[in-house]
């Protein structure tokens, strides 16, 4: 597993992770959030070996990341943020430069190559110089080499920055069938990511953790959790339907989103109001174009917990 524990950065006066510790598992994939600055990419440097903490340890499937980085390297692909590249290359070129330094050799490489041209979609812009390549494809190209030699753990810092909506849903497909047998961590500024891969969710503010649960959990902290939303095919009742909904004993109060005509009545504690619902337009013959209930929304309880801050 990744144990760390304890792990400060300081950055001159700047405190930039404040003693975090938390463990990593196989089969998690561990989504890391936090507003701009909170300390998500540093912490991951750390972890990667790629910076060193001021005090705290890191241990990568039983590895000192300090004192025996070399074998702790080699259990870890990563992509950092921006995935950096040489320019100059092209991504046949710079994939078998990684290949070297990973130490693959003969017809095992060769296949590996192939296998990871083949998954990242690189065929047509192997001989193309990285550094005309679109965002997407550098990054692309920087996911491959972190995958390249199969690693224990993967460390991925904004995978699907600068990928389009195809691309992204590839590499989520790409990294869900990883999931089961290997440790992810994934930073990123997306919650809907975390929704589609991630397992568990770490939050993190001014280098401190303030939540670590799963996605499903942080949900139900949400005020929207087991709320309905509706919308009417008649707009001109919204007023009237919302006075009868907030007589129901399942209903703590509602809400009008005036751009949209949305309606969302939040549930009294201990109840679930969609069956309610359901019941008295059945009776009062209302007729909706939309109607759900609310799992809870990950964006909320993340301002929430943040205080409010951007991711």
């Amino acid at each position: 597993m990744i144990d760390c524990q304890n792990l400060v950065k300081h950055f001159g006066p700047l405190l930039a992770v404040d003693n975090l510790s938390f463990q990593v598992a196989p089969g998690e994939v561990l989504g890391f959030l936090g507003p701009n600055g909170a300390g998500k990419s540093t912490t991951m440097r750390i972890i990667a070996g790629f910076l060193p903490a001021s005090s705290g340890r890191v241990t990568v499937c039983g590895h000192d990341i300090v004192a025996d980085s070399i074998t702790a390297k080699r259990c870890i692909g990563y992509l950092p943020e921006g995935a950096p590249s040489y320019p100059e290359m092209t991504p046949r070129s710079f994939l078998d430069f990684i290949a070297d330094i990973r130490g693959m050799h003969g017809q095992a490489r060769s296949a590996r190559l192939k296998e990871i041209y083949g998954l990242l979609h690189l065929e047509n812009v192997l001989e193309q110089s990285i550094d005309t390549l679109s965002k997407g494809y550098k990054r692309r190209v920087g996911l491959a080499q972190a995958l390249l030699h199969d690693p224990e753990v993967l460390i991925l810092d904004e995978p699907t920055d600068g990928l389009d909506p195809n691309q992204k849903h590839e590499v989520r497909q790409l990294i869900n069938a990883m999931a089961k047998n290997k440790i992810i961590i994934i930073s990123t500024h997306l919650l809907e990511e975390v929704d589609a891969l991630c397992n568990r969710a770490i939050i993190i503010a001014h280098g401190r953790i303030l939540a670590d649960d799963t996605p499903a959990n942080l949900e139900a902290r949400s005020k929207f959790h087991n709320a309905v939303s509706l919308k009417l095919t008649d707009s001109s009742a919204l007023e009237q339907v919302r006075s009868e909904i907030e007589t129901l004993a399942e209903i703590e109060h509602t809400e009008i989103d005036v751009n949209s005509g949305r309606l969302t009545a939040f549930p009294a504690p201990g109840r679930m109001p969609l069956t309610a619902i359901n019941e008295l337009a059945g009776a009062r013959g209302w007729k909706f174009s939309e109607l759900h209930l609310e799992s809870g929304r990950l964006d909320e309880v993340f301002r929430t917990i943040t205080g409010g801050a951007s991711a």
